[in-house]
């Protein structure tokens, strides 16, 4: 149970947070970053979990408080509004007494700019308590309410996937796991997982991919034993996947495109130690830095370039690459449990030209593979249309066999295999 102290405080800087998301549909990193670098730091895990439960339930709390409000939930201040919701989902938490959660709002209301709404805060949150059966009941017989989905992702989904659309909301409406990625040069994950369970910490192994092991429930980073060292990293299970198409050895030359944050550059650094080189491009010099702390921490070497990778003439100059990983900018919805701002979009304004973007990266990119080689693209959605053009991209400049599957992750395999070029993939 959180102090009850520390939960109005939390509240108020969640709120807050969760109110420049609304307002000005920054990131939900971004709003915790600014809203974290006020806050004590033993703050930081409730207004973390405040904010993430908030954004994720926020299409459900609308539901909720359309059956509760007489104005639409839409006029409400979004300061008010997002008070509201993270309330909601503490209530839906269930750590703390209903009436202590009530209490707290009320007066998390009472410390901020949204004090004149206090007395609506409290009103409609008893209301809630009262008719919470009836009003809960209404909301699950909806998956789209049940699940907290926007219309237009439930839409996308039913589209897409017309028999397994309601299981992709439920697992939307999940907390992420947190998967870790052993360094490999210093330990095997038997061995990490044994460090894990000394330092009180649950975890299992992951067989099906080596290095690979999931917390019971996510920690911070630093109470992670040797991750300051790099011993250890955060990365999810399907990222991980990208070293089986890789297929890495001995003195080849890679190129990361679209590097950031580095988790995929590091994997390669750390899998195979004897590359005769490996360079991470990427667009962004604020994102770039993310790829150089990675490699730091992890004690890893890699040439890192800002460029862009539709470009590649501006920084790659003559050379070529044995292997080229295209970690392609998407929709992301494949990560929506992690980024539950996500859902928070008006729409899906701008997946139509993703492709278009993709595209564009692998034309350029392909031009630097080495006959032989092997370029592996790689998208983290659950859209049909992204990776459509594929086949698109194969039929221009591959011409050649395809091959479709299922593994952990979206990955597609593109390999050169001599002058006249075919082609293997799977997703």
């Amino acid at each position: 149970m959180m102090a009850t102290t520390t939960v109005p405080v939390a509240r108020s800087i969640s709120a807050y947070a969760v109110a420049r998301i609304l307002r000005e549909g920054v990131t939900l990193d971004s709003a915790l970053a600014g809203a974290l670098a006020a806050a004590e730091e033993r703050l930081a895990p409730t207004v973390r979990s405040l904010c993430y439960g908030a954004v994720r339930g926020y299409y459900r709390h609308e539901a909720i408080l359309g059956r509760l409000l007489s104005q639409p939930v839409g006029s409400l201040d979004y300061l008010v509004r997002a008070l509201l919701s993270v309330a909601l989902f503490e209530l839906e938490d269930a750590r703390s007494p209903d009436y202590a959660i009530v209490d707290a709002a009320v007066k998390s209301a009472k410390a901020t700019d949204a004090a004149r709404a206090s007395g609506l805060v409290n009103a409609v949150l008893r209301r809630y308590l009262r008719e919470r059966a009836t009003i809960d009941a209404q909301i699950a017989s909806n998956p789209v309410t049940r699940h907290a989905a926007p219309i237009w992702l439930a839409d996308l989904y039913r589209t897409d996937w017309p028999v397994r659309w309601t299981q992709l909301l439920a697992a939307g409406d999940t907390q992420a796991p947190m998967w870790l990625r052993v360094n490999c040069r210093r330990a095997t994950a038997a061995l990490y997982l044994e460090r894990l369970q000394a330092a009180g910490i649950g975890a299992r192994l992951e067989a099906r991919v080596p290095f690979a092991l999931v917390l019971d429930e996510p920690c911070d980073v630093q109470a992670l034993p040797g991750f300051a060292q790099g011993d250890v990293s955060v990365q999810d299970l399907a990222a991980q996947c990208v070293a089986f198409p890789l297929d890495l050895h001995k003195g080849l030359r890679v190129l990361d495109a679209c590097a950031a944050p580095g988790g995929k550059t590091a994997l390669i650094a750390e899998r195979e130690p004897e590359l005769a080189r490996l360079v991470a491009v990427e667009l962004d010099p604020k994102r770039l830095e993310r790829v150089r702390e990675n490699l730091r921490r992890c004690e890893l070497q890699a040439e890192v370039l800002c460029g862009d990778a539709t470009d590649p003439d501006a920084w790659a100059g003559d050379a070529r690459f044995d292997r080229i990983l295209v970690d392609a900018p998407c929709s992301a919805l494949g990560v929506i449990r992690r980024h539950p701002d996500i859902r928070l979009r008006k729409g899906p304004a701008g997946i139509d030209k993703l492709p278009q973007l993709q595209m564009r990266l692998l034309t350029a990119l392909w031009r630097l593979l080495e006959p032989g080689g092997r370029l592996v693209y790689a998208t983290c959605t659950l859209t049909r249309s992204e990776p459509r053009f594929a086949g698109c991209f194969r039929r221009r400049h591959v011409g050649c066999r395809h091959r479709a599957g299922r593994a952990l992750g979206r990955v597609a395999g593109i390999r050169a295999g001599g002058p006249d070029r075919t082609a293997d993939s799977s997703r």
